[in-house]
């Protein structure tokens, strides 16, 4: 062999490599294999023992292999209770009980091999080795609660109650679950002593201190008829768990057992003192109860009271999520409010007024500011404490930063109340040093109201001009200032302030300011001065409103040649050439009607003509439409009004357009008609001030 070389087996070459048509998969064969049953092997053929030689040899070889299995796998208890098993179906009971002793020398702790065991001892009727079996179980593992189960059933099957409840002590001292005591007590309950059985129950409470066993327990005394017993140990559990552990659930049954015995005030009181000492996060359902106890059993009144608690909690639930909702303690209040109760309305004001807003921009303290404003009036109209309104304004006062805004609210309104208080000088204390803080249009006019109602008309001057001098702008305070020496009869007075105001560079509502002026000289009569006010307006402006109250004032005058209708008309004329001269079309078109109604109202029917020889013509015109940046985006239709009156003013610049357009046809096409180009290249505004010649043309010859 060593001269030799050892050749390689040729390998097979596969020339066709494509993939065959009928693919086989593994899942295919094994299905196969499953239906074809070719892994099932037959069953070993049963062998019949027919004499006591054949049997001895049997079981010699069962235990050997048993034996053989058990010196393998000592730990593996399941070959064990198999031995132990086997040994039983040859009815040889010692020899099993013998390998169930050998199998708890490797395992005692293994829950499964008592079991068997003690079942096997029970199975051949072996009593007392069963006794003496759970004994030792019992011993060795006492937390294994089905020893205990099994060991008190067989003691009760056995008809050995006196033992049973002996099983029952040994186990209930170890302080099982709450099942193995309801066991106990449910054996008791099943032999009529009752003695025992609440006296297990007060074993049970004590180990399981937890509510649904008190109840429980008060359930057994109701359900036995015992029900001051019963009502007793609600009592107990409620002084058990106290004022910091107490459980809805337990007041719930509570108040429904009262309810079952027809005791609805005892119930009532209950489910109140539990609202009362329960935290509201924790009596949603305690709440829902009452609610169908009082609609049951209940009184509007009562029935309300449940609402008003209910919706209290809801309230809490909100400010306390979120402090600064104003509009959910406003709702709190009112809800607080209404039950009277004034320590509670004070408490719950006070936690209001706490939760200041955060930013100092007046918008988030509009909400806020009320709740004060609420606080004070509670206390001066309800609680009648004066007292402690003056401490509410002061103590709110001091809050609000002046220096950045104020409100001008509490400032009159903590002077009034001074007022009411007969305290003059302290309510002027105040909107005198609220003036000096942070001077406002609404506290000098809240403080003059003052003084006018209290007669001081010397303080309402002086605060006039102080007033004037903080806003010398303003012209609702001159008009006020004039009106009131107006009501003093000082007319002379009140025509010098309003020269004063009139005199101002800069006002913010002249018109206002004119109209009031004039209006004053009208009802002092004084037609002429008024007449000259009015020529002192519009010598500062023509607006068309100042014309038309000028007309309607000359018509109304009282003249002593009754010549009111021509100066009116005066009046007209003149405000048609200053807008005409000034350009305002709109304006000028408002004059014209206003001109015509009037022209109408006096009967002439040849100065209505006239009127109407000036109305003007409505166009409609296109013109571009330009942006900010001067770029042109297309063009858009206007209407535009022509006046007779401007056309006829302008025939010569209408002559020298037409000239200029034709001779710039002339220049481009000398063999063209020209008038055919004329009209064609006619513009729609010329052809539109063409139309208003021949109008002006024919209304001149008319």
């Amino acid at each position: 062999m060593d001269g030799k070389t050892t050749k390689m087996p040729k390998v097979a070459k596969v020339k066709n490599k494509a993939p065959a048509e009928i693919q086989i998969t593994a899942e295919q064969l094994l299905r196969e294999a499953k239906e074809r049953d070719l892994e099932i092997l037959p069953p070993p053929p049963k062998q019949k023992i027919s004499d006591p030689e054949e049997l001895r040899d049997y079981q010699h070889r069962k235990r050997k292999a048993f034996e053989d299995n058990i010196r393998k796998n000592r730990l593996v208890i399941g070959n064990w209770l198999k031995y132990a098993q086997w040994e039983e179906s040859q009815k040889q009971v010692q020899r099993a009980r013998s390998i169930y002793e050998r199998a708890l020398d490797v395992d005692h702790r293994n829950v499964t091999l008592w079991l068997k065991y003690t079942e096997m001892e029970m199975r051949n009727r072996q009593v007392n080795h069963a006794r003496n079996l759970w004994d030792r179980a019992v011993t060795i593992l006492p937390r294994v609660s089905q020893f205990w189960y099994k060991y008190t059933y067989m003691e009760e099957m056995l008809e050995n109650i006196s033992a049973a409840r002996q099983v029952f002590e040994r186990w209930m001292e170890w302080q099982p679950d709450e099942q193995a005591w309801q066991t106990y007590i449910n054996f008791e309950l099943r032999y009529k002593e009752l003695d025992r059985a609440r006296q297990i129950y007060e074993r049970f409470v004590m180990v399981h201190p937890d509510v649904k066993n008190w109840i429980k327990y008060a359930r057994f005394e109701e359900n036995h008829g015992f029900i001051n017993g019963a009502r007793k140990v609600y009592e107990r559990a409620v002084e058990f768990f106290g004022d910091e552990e107490l459980d809805e659930r337990l007041f719930i049954a509570f108040a429904k057992f009262e309810e079952n015995q027809k005791e609805h005030d005892r119930a009532r009181v209950i489910y109140k003192y539990a609202l009362d000492h329960i935290p509201k996060d924790r009596n949603k359902e305690l709440y829902k109860a009452y609610t169908i106890h009082e609609k049951k059993y209940g009184d509007r009144s009562g029935i309300e009271d449940v609402i008003v608690n209910k919706r209290k909690y809801m309230y809490e639930q909100e400010v306390i999520e979120n402090p600064t909702n104003y509009d959910a303690w406003f709702d709190y209040i009112r809800l607080v409010e209404n039950e009277g109760n004034v320590d509670d309305i004070r408490d719950t004001y006070e936690r209001a007024i706490a939760n200041v807003p955060p930013s100092k921009e007046k918008q988030f303290w509009r909400r806020y500011i009320y709740l004060w404003i609420n606080y004070a009036l509670y206390e001066e109209l309800e609680a009648e404490d004066g007292e402690r309104t003056r401490q509410v304004y002061r103590t709110c006062l001091e809050l609000i930063p002046h220096k950045i805004f104020t409100f001008s609210k509490i400032w009159l309104m903590y002077a009034q109340f001074e007022v009411r208080c007969k305290d003059l000088r302290q309510a002027r204390k105040t909107l005198g040093m609220a003036l000096g803080i942070c001077p406002r249009d609404k506290l000098y006019r809240g403080y003059i109201d003052l003084e006018i109602q209290l007669r001081e008309f010397d303080r309402c001057r002086i605060l006039y001009q102080k007033f004037l001098e903080y806003g010398p702008e303003n012209c609702i305070t001159w008009i006020k200032f004039a009106e009131l020496e107006t009501l003093l009869g000082d007319s002379d007075r009140a025509r010098a302030i309003y020269e004063i105001a009139v005199g101002q560079a800069r006002l913010d509502m002249p018109e206002l300011l004119w109209k009031s002026y004039i209006d004053f000289e009208v009802q002092q009569g004084e037609t002429e001065k008024a007449r000259q006010l009015y020529e002192r307006l519009l010598e500062r402006t023509v607006h068309v409103k100042v014309w038309l109250s000028y007309a309607k004032f000359e018509l109304n005058a009282e003249n002593a040649d009754n010549i009111n209708v021509e100066l009116a008309r005066r009046v007209y004329e003149r405000a048609n050439d200053s807008l005409r001269s000034a350009g305002e079309k709109e304006a000028r078109v408002l004059l014209l009607e206003a001109w015509k109604d009037f022209e109408t109202e006096i009967g002439d029917q040849e100065k209505l003509e006239k009127v109407m020889t000036k109305m003007p013509r409505r166009v409609k015109k296109r013109q571009k439409i330009v942006n900010e940046g001067g770029v042109e985006e297309g063009w858009e239709e206007i209407f535009d009004y022509i006046f007779p009156e401007d056309e006829m003013v302008r025939p010569n610049l209408k002559l020298l357009a037409a000239a200029k357009q034709w001779r710039k046809q002339k220049e481009v096409t000398q063999s063209e008609p020209s008038i055919n180009e004329d009209q064609s290249s006619t513009t729609p505004e010329t052809t539109d001030n063409v139309d208003a010649d021949d109008d002006s043309s024919s209304t001149s010859e008319s």
